[in-house]
This record gives structure tokens, C-alpha cells and sequence, in this order.
């Protein structure tokens, strides 16, 4: 019995396609610096971990987190030290936000085999789509469902179906790329699409991720896929 072919590719986001952490790392460590430009008494080792820690316990993406930080710090919301943070992490996080290497060869690569393009990403609409257009990367994908288009997160089934129906394919037909095996590989291979986890984007450690394949480098998906469809 002959393998469905591979007509899709569905990617994760941050930590996938883009070095999300480390543009986080960058921007939140020139906010502080920003800071005690302006004035506020903090120091940068201590004021680091402390941010960071907020961000796990409210979320990345949780636009308040300076707010909270300098309420921390002198009891109230000083908006020159506001601003003075969020003027600085937003520069930086321009100069920081960067694809993977070779992401742009490979989306080009697949795009040329006639391989469907697609992200899902936790991430809120606005955030996900400016960080897409920011890289360039938009005129790839043929479906891109973040957090408020489902109002569920990965590992739910029901982003990878919206984005399914958005490339057409079936799950048996579609590759899921992410950093992240309880969220990516578990989601994806709940309703029966094959699993890549992007190990060269793992914070976490993984030892074994679960996934039909690791990739090392992203250019990897290339030959993986020509190689099934030649067997297919």
C-alpha cells in the first residue's frame, strides 16, 4: 500500500520559523537599559530575571508587563519610565527579530514543488501577522490561524483543522513543524498528520520529542518530503 503523498506544510511560529527568544532576550534588556536612562533606580541582572519571570507567569505576549514591572519597583506607573521602556524594546526587537537560517530558502524550496504553506501559532492575530509581514514571509502561506481565530491553543485539534480547511489538504497529507511537543507534535498527530520537531529551535531541553522527524536545520523538510513523495 502506497504512502499519501505530502502536500502541505504547516509550521509553528515562534521558535520555528523565527528566533523568538532571543529577539525577546534583546528587547527586554534594552528596555531596562532604557529605564535606568531615564531615571528609574533598578539594576540590569536582577530587573532581567524579573521581567522574564512576569512573562511566564502572564504570558509573552502580554502587552502590561513593563506596567507591572515599575509598580514593583516604586509602587505606581511612572509613564516616563513607561515609555522610556517600551520606546527601547521596540527598537530592539525590530533590530532582533530574525527568521532561522536558510527559512527563506526552504519556504521558496517547497513553494516550487507545489507544497501548500501554512502557520498556526498561539500567538494573537495582530502580533503573529506583523512579525509574518516584518520578515517578509507573508506571500508564502495559503492559511495563517493564530489564537483569536480559534480561541483555543495548541495542542487542540481545532487550529490545525482550521488551517487545513484553509490549504484544502487532509491531515494525512500535511507535514506540522513546531518547537514544541505538547503543543506541535501532540496537537498534529491527534487527528493523523505527520509530526517534524524543530529541534534547532528547542528552549525547553527535549530529549525525545515524539515527532515523525528532528530537524536540525529547516532545510532538512526539503529532502524529507522529496524523499516520501518519490516512495509515495
Amino acid at each position: 500500500m502506497k504512502n499519501n503523498k505530502i502536500k502541505g506544510v504547516i509550521f509553528d511560529l515562534d521558535n520555528t520559523l523565527l528566533d523568538f527568544m532571543q529577539m525577546k532576550e534583546f528587547a527586554v534588556k534594552a528596555a531596562i537599559k532604557g529605564m535606568i536612562e531615564a531615571g528609574l533606580n533598578i539594576e540590569e541582572e536582577k530587573s532581567y530575571t524579573e521581567i522574564i519571570s512576569i512573562y511566564e507567569e502572564f504570558g509573552w505576549e502580554n502587552q502590561k508587563v513593563f506596567d507591572v514591572f515599575i509598580e514593583k519597583q516604586i509602587g505606581h506607573v511612572e509613564h516616563k519610565f513607561l515609555a522610556a521602556g517600551i520606546v527601547a524594546y521596540r527598537r530592539a526587537r525590530e533590530a532582533n527579530l530574525m527568521a532561522y537560517p536558510n527559512v527563506n530558502k526552504t519556504l521558496m524550496a517547497l513553494a516550487k514543488l507545489g507544497i501548500k504553506l501554512g502557520v498556526v501559532s498561539d500567538a494573537p492575530s495582530r502580533e503573529a501577522w506583523m512579525r509574518i509581514y516584518y520578515l517578509n514571509l507573508y506571500h508564502y502561506f495559503d492559511g495563517v490561524v493564530t489564537f483569536d481565530d480559534t480561541g483555543e491553543r495548541k495542542p487542540s485539534e481545532k487550529p490545525f483543522k482550521v488551517c487545513l480547511d484553509f490549504l484544502q489538504l487532509s491531515p494525512y497529507e500535511t507535514i506540522m513543524v513546531g518547537d514544541w511537543p505538547e503543543r506541535d507534535v501532540v496537537g498534529a498527530k491527534k487527528i493523523g498528520m505527520k509530526t517534524a520537531f524543530a529541534r534547532y529551535g528547542d528552549t525547553f531541553g527535549t530529549i525525545n520529542s515524539g515527532a515523525d522527524w528532528d530537524l536540525n536545520n529547516v532545510y532538512q523538510l526539503v529532502s524529507i518530503i522529496n524523499e516520501w513523495n518519490s516512495n509515495s
